[in-house]
């Protein structure tokens, strides 16, 4: 044991009197620990702080009324106030899917509204996740690089883009064979160089449109990392963080850690120190092989805060913990000139959002129950179904974003609630087609999606071997559907392209486009004047 840490001196002569490598001697690998550690004494440590958010969705005007939670006057408050602590020393990242599925108020402005709120605020790097490319690749470069939407440029000029990076080391340019985008950008914090690796969900092929995703292949996550992470490396770079639009939860205190992310942490480089996640809307705040992981749920209800404390001599990160901040709104004030900025974009909007649809008697909820069902599941399929006169109607339980409250519809919250604007398609179906369809609600085996039905009863047993999960499919009056017989149904588009794992409805026959799905719901509501959806035992999951 060295009674004195190493001097610099004494170091020098020690490397320049051996041939052999000093590093790969344990005691010489102990005397530069203790030389860096004697270092690191007299430098301060360099505390970083990263602030985190993960599929914000474009809701800049929305908030969860009952964790009173979020908007973006608040989130910006948040997260303002979390930088002024250590404003030198600060990073704001973010996880994919800060648009897409947004609020009518950054919707309808083709999500420019949204990149500038993350430039406003003051955001670093950022990833992509899968509702970045709902609108095609040129669509999601343009809102990165700049350029001109017709349906934007006339009142506001051409959009400037995002004023930070964003990175993603897996998403592949077919014609190049390259990465699309920057794989890592490295930001000096402190004096110390961190690296930031973005990794975009494999998946996303199957969970967006098919052209969303044109010109461009997504290689798989835990590679990208590695492959990444030894070019950090190669220049020095200790501190690697990895912005991943991949799905994790765990329990507050970090116990029953699962998803995507925890097998790739498993998987990742060591040298690899954060992972931040997304994609499931979830809370993860754990350690896995050494690396902390977060996911801070979504809309901007919460944001993550790390605490990372950096070694200034050998540069890697030594200490980290995390915090995931509610962005409750009675507990600050909201940031004014984001406030401001969304009221001026609302102002811009609100002939369209305040037109008046229908009345609900009761809030309309979209929480599936045990079973599966939601009362605005069932009314949106019921919608689909009315508008084109088919026997049956599916609807993917993803595509449902929002509940509607009890009172006055207004074209807004319907937006909110099914703003994707896909295409209603009819198509003809056989008994045998609809019961495959009907098992592939088990096709991801990372999340169950139990469709949302009209013109049919479904019974079920989730233990039971894939494909013959289906214990019954009836009519509504008991009658069971025959394999050999053909069916009329009604689907989006997304899912008529096998969109969500739904792939038998790619085999139906006859296909016809009919109306968005969005104008079928204010059809549906207008003409019924007030709606009482409920849950019906349209769906029933039985235990064996």
């Amino acid at each position: 044991m060295w009674k004195q840490p190493f001097t610099k001196l004494r170091w020098t002569i020690i490397a320049a009197s051996m041939s052999l490598s000093v590093l790969s001697i344990p005691w010489a690998v102990d005397a530069v620990n203790a030389f860096a550690d004697d270092k690191a004494h007299k430098q301060k440590n360099v505390n970083v702080q990263l602030l985190g958010i993960n599929d914000f969705h474009g809701q800049l005007d929305t908030y969860d009324k009952k964790l009173n939670a979020g908007g973006a006057e608040y989130l910006a408050a948040y997260l303002k106030k979390r930088e002024a602590a250590n404003p030198k020393n600060t990073l704001m990242v973010h996880a994919g899917d800060e648009v897409g599925a947004s609020s009518p108020v950054s919707a309808l402005l083709e999500d420019e509204p949204t990149i500038e709120f993350l430039n406003h605020t003051g955001f670093d790097v950022g990833t992509v996740g899968n509702h970045e490319f709902d609108e095609g690749v040129g669509e999601m470069l343009r809102l990165i690089n700049g350029g001109s939407n017709p349906k934007t440029v006339d009142k506001y000029g051409k959009f400037e883009g995002a004023n930070f990076p964003y990175v993603a080391a897996n998403v592949i340019d077919k014609k190049t064979n390259k990465p699309l985008l920057p794989p890592y950008v490295i930001k000096k914090v402190g004096g110390v160089p961190i690296g930031f690796i973005g990794i975009a969900l494999s998946d996303t092929p199957s969970v967006v449109m098919p052209g969303g995703t044109d010109g461009v292949r997504f290689t798989d996550e835990t590679k990208a990392i590695n492959k990444y992470a030894g070019k950090l490396k190669a220049k020095g770079i200790k501190s690697i963080v990895v912005l991943a639009h991949n799905p994790a939860t765990s329990n507050e205190d970090g116990s029953k850690a699962s998803g995507e992310l925890v097998d790739i942490a498993k998987g990742a480089d060591d040298e690899v120190d954060v992972l931040f996640g997304g994609h499931n809307h979830a809370l993860t705040n754990t350690t896995v092989d050494h690396k902390l992981l977060v996911e801070s749920y979504s809309y901007g209800t919460a944001f993550s805060d790390v605490h990372l404390v950096i070694n200034p001599v050998t540069k890697d990160i030594f200490k980290k913990k995390a915090e995931i901040v509610i962005t409750h709104r009675d507990k600050i004030k909201p940031d004014a000139k984001t406030k401001k900025m969304v009221d001026n974009y609302t102002a811009d909007v609100a002939p369209i959002l305040s037109q008046k649809i229908g009345k609900a008697s009761s809030p309309i909820s979209k929480q599936q129950n045990a079973n599966g069902e939601s009362p605005l599941g069932n009314m949106i399929a019921d919608a689909m179904r009315a508008q084109t006169h088919t026997e049956f109607a599916f609807m993917n339980p993803g595509g449902i974003r929002a509940d509607i409250d009890a009172g006055e519809i207004l074209w807004k919250e319907i937006f909110t609630a099914q703003p994707f604007g896909n295409d209603l398609v009819k198509m003809e179906l056989t008994g045998d087609q609809v019961k495959q369809l009907l098992n592939q609600q088990w096709a991801d085996p990372e999340k169950t999606n139990i469709l949302q039905i009209s013109g049919l009863n479904v019974k079920y047993v989730d233990s039971r071997r894939e494909g013959d999960r289906i214990v019954e499919a009836t009519l509504p009056d008991g009658t069971a559907i025959v394999p050999s017989k053909t069916y009329t149904a009604t689907v989006n588009s997304f899912m008529a392209s096998g969109g969500d794992g739904f792939t038998a409805l790619k085999d139906g026959k006859n296909k016809m486009v009919d109306i968005p799905d969005l104008d079928a719901l204010i059809n549906y509501i207008k003409s019924k004047g007030e709606v009482y959806p409920a849950i019906e035992g349209r769906i029933t999951k039985l235990s064996k």
